[in-house]
């Protein structure tokens, strides 16, 4: 046998290489399931107590809780699963991290590595499989072959913010040093967990080129996107300069506090109107970190005079044509660029935009104090956005869910985050649990819907086994009501196949052993919520809430309000009600979409 690698001695074996070497690279929390084909990696967590293993329901959630993990350290953990149905279930949440750009570790088992291929039992080449979700796929051929292979994993899941995975045959991952030979190209000592830390930041003529296009502007309108989470104190120093209104895509909110002097909220169907007359009236238009898909909502190409700052130089100008694209970290780069920038001492365009940003959360307080029942969703946000505790994290999940997590006030210090361009249904829950598991002093809250908690019950049972002290909230409404409003809103369609056969998730919480209560009642918020946040350990608060109340009122286009009124002329079953909601005096004020079409949808009212 050639020399051991500077990580080999004794018999320790490839699986115990492997983790070892994630723990040199700080890696001590794994999410998964055993199975029969990577049990040899378990007996590796098993003689390793620093690496932390927790037991979750689905694989699915295992790869999802490293998001979320991710996402709130900027560190990646580890998601393990067993050969065949176990490493397909990990792919929907490793996609999730690529497409959100969250660094993950997974680590799958294969068939015997000289059965694979063969039609033996779970034979799915989990290597070749996972290639285009994870920038790093590999096959570890044997102990030799581990920490060369782990190394590269970590470094690439780092460096591109992106999931890595390691496929490892079942008998391969008990297999000792001595039972290896290393080739000459091994060289033993040639590797290290040497630190990469780097900051990107553009040339200094691009940054004047960039700063001549924004002081030549009027009226200048930020777009934020996830890239500018962290580097909020200075976004909003150049907000202050430009006189410039911060809109934040769906990725973006915690990038600047909702209570935020520059911030005019979301943007796209479920934003804002503030943003939306923002992005209608600029004549100046600055992109910090966003790529989001809804950019049809940004000002119309040719409008308004673009720069764009984004880590990923492929995707400047994807969305919009600026003129001037800046490359690199937004904190360093905002840094940089804000000394060039002319203060504008007209403040008239931050100032409406401020006007009318106000007056849309006098609306939502409107609705949340005159609701009936079933009770509307407004209720819950606004009750809830008083409840939270300081340096909340929330995560939120796909639906009209995410439309109402959209109107959770965070102040200063909290994070926010969500599958947000995946839009991965039943990923609020597990992410939290990742998230709690980061911060284990932080108050983690997760915000979901009954069709995104339905997919992922199980997990209730995760929070009481590890006493995970995180609160749920569901909105449950019986109903995939966002479908609702998309069928009907987006397409011109009645409703179909969106009803959901009620859940009494209070009543699973406790079968699962965690605390658990019930509003129904727009008056019993405000004490529920106080007392839930106050629970020590985990617990669910399961809100009834209206269906048809609608998501995105104030943000509808022309176009949407017209399919609207086609939908109920070909017979929308629930088209009194959504009408009645759609209308309501507040929200038609701030709706030039509603107003261009109100006589058509107030024959449904």
């Amino acid at each position: 046998m050639s020399d051991e690698p500077e990580t080999g001695a004794g018999s320790r074996t490839t699986s115990d290489l492997v983790v070892e070497r994630l723990l040199e690279w700080g890696i001590d929390t794994v999410f998964g399931i055993c199975g029969d084909q990577i049990n040899g990696f378990f007996e590796a967590l098993r003689v390793h107590p620093q690496m932390r293993f927790v037991h979750v329901r689905h694989e699915e959630s295992a790869a999802l809780a490293c998001v979320g993990y991710a996402k709130f350290t900027g560190r990646p953990a580890a998601c393990v699963a067993t050969a065949g149905p176990g490493a397909v279930h990990l792919l929907n949440g490793l996609y999730d991290a690529r497409i959100d750009g969250a660094p993950v570790i997974a680590i799958t088992g294969l068939s015997y590595h000289d059965t694979v291929g063969t039609h033996f039992l779970q034979d799915l080449p989990s290597d070749r499989l996972f290639e285009h979700a994870c920038m790093f796929s590999e096959r570890v051929m044997g102990p030799t072959h581990a920490v060369p292979a782990t190394d590269l994993a970590v470094r690439s899941a780092l460096m591109n913010r992106t999931p890595s995975h390691l496929a490892i045959p079942i008998d391969v991952q008990s297999f000792t040093l001595e039972q290896d030979t290393a080739s000459p190209k091994n060289v033993p000592g040639h590797l290290s967990t040497a630190p990469q830390p780097f900051t990107v930041v553009p040339p200094e003529e691009q940054l004047r080129r960039a700063a001549e296009v924004l002081n030549n502007c009027e009226r200048v309108a930020i777009c934020a996107g996830a890239g500018a989470r962290g580097a909020g104190d200075v976004l909003e120093q150049v907000a202050e300069v430009l006189g410039a209104p911060i809109v934040k895509a769906g990725l973006g909110k915690d990038c600047v506090p909702d209570d935020s002097p520059y911030t005019t909220g979301g943007m796209g169907l479920i934003g804002t109107r503030a943003s939306h007359e923002a992005f209608e009236n600029c004549d100046g238009f600055l992109i910090v970190g966003s790529s989001t898909p809804y950019y049809e909502f940004w000002p119309e190409p040719g409008q308004a005079r673009g720069v764009q700052i984004d880590l990923n130089a492929d995707r400047i100008a994807m969305r919009y044509p600026v003129e001037a694209g800046l490359v690199g970290h937004a904190d360093a780069v905002l840094d940089r660029l804000l000394p060039l920038l002319e203060r504008k001492e007209d403040r008239s365009f931050l100032t409406q935009a401020q006007d009318t940003y106000r007056r849309w959360w006098d609306l939502i307080g409107e609705q949340a104090a005159d609701s009936g029942m079933p009770m509307r969703p407004q209720v819950v946000t606004w009750e809830l956005s008083k409840a939270l505790p300081d340096g909340a994290i929330v995560t939120g999940d796909a639906g009209t869910v995410t439309a109402w997590g959209g109107r959770l006030r965070l102040r200063r210090g909290m994070r926010y985050s969500f599958s947000g361009t995946l839009c991965t249904m039943g990923s609020a829950l597990p992410y939290a649990i990742g998230a709690q598991l980061a911060h284990p002093d932080r108050p983690v809250i997760a915000f979901t819907g009954d069709g995104s908690m339905s997919m992922g019950m199980g997990e209730l049972a995760t929070l009481a086994q590890y006493e995970l002290p995180i609160k749920v909230v569901v909105l449950r409404n019986n109903s995939l009501a966002l479908e609702v409003w998309e069928q009907t809103a987006l397409l011109g369609n009645p409703q179909v196949g969106c009803a959901l056969h009620p859940i009494d998730f209070a009543a699973v919480a406790r079968a699962c052993g965690l605390k658990a209560f019930l509003i129904d009642d727009p008056s019993e918020a405000p004490g529920v919520f106080a007392e839930a946040m106050a629970t020590d350990g985990p617990c669910l608060i399961e809100a009834v809430t209206d269906p048809d109340e609608a998501p995105f009122g104030e943000s509808l286009q022309p176009a949407h309000a017209q399919h609207l009124a086609q939908a109920f002329d070909k017979g929308e079953p629930a088209a009194h009600a959504m009408a009645r909601n759609l209308l309501q005096h507040g929200r038609v004020a701030l709706s030039p979409a509603l107003q261009q079409h109100y006589d058509a949808l107030a024959r449904f009212r």
